[in-house]
């Protein structure tokens, strides 16, 4: 309630975008799409409200105007397409594919929804050295970038228009950056969208809740604890983490999933981390950024403030990709622009 330094003004009231949108009673209600760079298909399902018997679902992949990929399969099922020579989305060639999913009655579409996908691995694999590395299509890209807290002067946690928006993302890969790691905050869809157009690498964390426990930012220290939640906390957290995971998915961006930020409401971190990783297998796990560190995950990850320091890979690297999360903290005051 005290906003000064680095604490924000509180922020309450309607944060993402809202709409009203007349659809017939049988519709898509959403789609999930995942893309596998090594087998050259993309998986597509969809919800669909109020399915009948015999609906099919006809799910078609472009490249510009040229159609790549087709496949029809009940409304209930999975659809694999086939992507023949695949273009990679890289922060270098963020190219994407175009996606139309209809919902077909009697050979006839009922309803239609366009989006997109990118054909885009994120995983991990041993450098020649033995030690862990970040990799994007297999190959290792030295993920550099903010910590992004989306605030605006003029709008708080929401951005006054659409232009505010894709400045910060725009400006970010300006200055050199391919990565942006979006620190306690979701954003509307249109922020993801941008940053999978301008070819962004996201880290997504999971708004924090509930502090209290012990912080040990120090690796490999005993000490910092999980924090006992209540059953009613618990149940908002893994609630709100699985509806961010799912609303999420589909913007092939983000590449790292991070649970918890210095300890901030932190628990069963091992059993959170494994969760979040068997629901998406397709990213990285950042488990606890920035201290109390669980052996579970991909990612051992290091907070030092203002100058760098990783930590040592001989200890940490044989098993995790070790990341330095934060960093820096400088400030350039500009009268009128404080």
């Amino acid at each position: 309630m005290k906003p000064e330094g680095i604490w924000y003004t509180p922020v309450t009231g309607i944060w993402q975008t809202v709409w009203l949108e007349s659809v017939a009673n049988s519709y898509i209600a959403s789609t999930k799409q995942t893309p596998d760079i090594d087998a050259k298909s993309l998986t597509v399902s969809a919800d669909v409200q109020a399915a009948q018997a015999g609906d099919k679902l006809r799910i078609t992949a472009f490249d510009g105007a040229s159609k790549v990929s087709e496949q029809e399969v009940d409304a209930t099922e999975a659809a694999t397409l086939v992507i023949a020579n695949p273009k990679l989305w890289s922060p270098a060639s963020p190219f994407l594919y175009d996606l139309k999913v209809a919902l077909v009655r009697n050979g006839k579409p009922v309803d239609e929804v366009k989006s997109y996908f990118a054909m885009r691995k994120s995983s991990m694999g041993p450098d020649a050295n033995g030690i862990q590395r970040m990799l994007l299509n297999d190959k290792f890209v030295f993920q550099y970038g903010p910590l992004d807290q989306g605030w605006w002067p003029d709008g708080l946690y929401t951005a006054p228009t659409d232009e505010a928006l894709k400045f910060d993302i725009i400006k970010t890969k300006e200055m050199g950056f391919n990565m942006i790691r979006k620190h306690i905050k979701v954003e509307p869809a249109r922020w993801y969208y941008e940053c999978d157009k301008q070819g962004i690498l996201v880290w997504q964390d999971m708004p924090s809740g509930d502090l209290g426990n012990q912080w040990e930012p120090n690796l490999g220290t005993m000490g910092g604890t999980d924090k006992d939640r209540s059953a009613e906390s618990e149940a908002i957290y893994r609630k709100e983490w699985n509806k961010i995971m799912d609303d999420l998915h589909n913007f092939p961006s983000i590449v790292v999933w991070t649970p918890f930020n210095e300890a901030w409401g932190q628990f069963k971190t091992k059993e959170i981390a494994e969760w979040t990783k068997e629901k998406d297998p397709s990213r990285l796990v950042n488990s606890a950024s920035g201290g109390n560190h669980v052996v579970t995950g991909d990612i051992v990850d290091l907070h030092h403030y203002p100058n760098p320091r990783m930590p040592r890979p001989d200890l940490f690297g044989p098993t995790h990709a070790i990341v330095l999360g934060e960093y820096g903290g400088l400030g350039l005051p500009v009268p009128g622009h404080t």
